[in-house]
């Protein structure tokens, strides 16, 4: 290893953090083809902020690599089976963000349910004054919350459902012996069990479209679906359909297939909630998951252990040069 290895950042983080690199790697942006194509039989480290995939195809013109830092739990952008079968660690930043995450989850719930928008636009176009007051809404009384996904948000969220005194079951693949919720193995039986779902998986090829039709019309027309996970986890055009039709009552999402296009048929329906991916987007969250993503990538300049490897690669040792 060099005493000042090459990076490749993918994507465009704030100008802080680009120096905060600069101090262990010098730094080159994938975006300038030249200088990327230059230092890349160089390059031992990349940063990835979320612009472009970090696939097979660029670890192979980086034959030094060693080590993918990702800003975000999720790392779906980045191919971790062949980084695995290349040698090369994948680390995200794990933790550090669950506690937002969850608390954005609980508040698009809530907007959701009562329809806090509409109620909003309701007072804003003076219609309080000239109509009267909004409409009665539904209510999370009385509602029971199907998770889908009982990781560490899942759990910090499932937190917060109790102190709102909502039972709470979960659906993953395994049940977790951790948790005191009840396990349902089979998605649809537990959408046709509760009626409101909220969705925390992670992306990727396991769970697209796991929330589909039939899923859906399980959950049933007082049904309220949230979306903390990933776009692809839903099929778009299956929930459209949905809640158009009446098939469940209302969805609140933070994520899309498509980011940053959001469909006009989505965007026309007075029964979505939509956010634009703001899940962990506070200041002091976004800081504490760039100095995670900088502590791993020092981690491997000084030749010691990477902070939080995923689990696909786990840290076996950095290799000789």
């Amino acid at each position: 290893m060099t005493s000042r290895p090459d990076l490749l950042l993918v994507g465009r983080p704030a100008d802080d953090l680009r120096a905060a690199l600069g101090r262990s790697f010098r730094v080159t942006d994938l975006a300038d083809e030249a200088a990327a194509a230059r230092v890349g039989p160089e390059v031992e480290a990349i940063a990835a902020f979320g612009k472009g995939p970090v696939d097979d195809a660029l670890m192979a013109r980086l034959p030094r690599l060693r080590i993918v830092a990702n800003f975000g739990v999720g790392y779906d952008g980045v191919d971790a089976a062949a980084a695995a079968r290349r040698g090369i660690v994948v680390t995200n930043t794990p933790n550090v963000l669950d506690d937002e995450v969850a608390d954005t989850a609980v508040g698009l719930l809530i907007a959701t349910v009562r329809e806090f928008g509409a109620a909003e636009r309701h007072l804003r176009a003076g219609r309080w004054a000239s109509e009267g007051p909004f409409r009665l809404t539904s209510s999370l009384r009385g509602r029971t919350v199907g998770l889908v996904g009982m990781g560490r948000i899942g759990q910090a969220i499932a937190r917060r459902l109790e102190a709102f005194g909502l039972p709470v079951v979960y659906h993953s693949r395994r049940p977790n012996p951790d948790v005191p919720y009840a396990h349902y193995p089979d998605l649809a039986a537990m959408a046709a069990e509760v009626d409101t779902l909220v969705v925390i998986v992670p992306g990727g090829a396991d769970t697209k479209n796991l929330i589909d039709a039939r899923i859906l019309a399980a959950l049933g027309p007082d049904g309220v679906l949230v979306n903390m996970a990933r776009g692809s986890v839903i099929d778009e055009d299956a929930l459209i359909a949905a809640l158009r039709d009446g098939v469940i009552r209302s969805a609140g999402l933070d994520v899309y297939a498509h980011e940053p296009h959001v469909p006009a048929a989505l965007i026309a329906l007075e029964n979505a909630v939509l956010l634009p991916h703001v899940g962990s987007a506070s200041v002091a969250t976004r800081r504490a998951m760039a100095d995670l993503v900088v502590a791993n990538l020092e981690a491997y300049a000084a030749g010691e252990p990477p902070l939080s490897p995923v689990a696909e690669t786990p840290f076996r040792g950095w290799p000789a040069d």
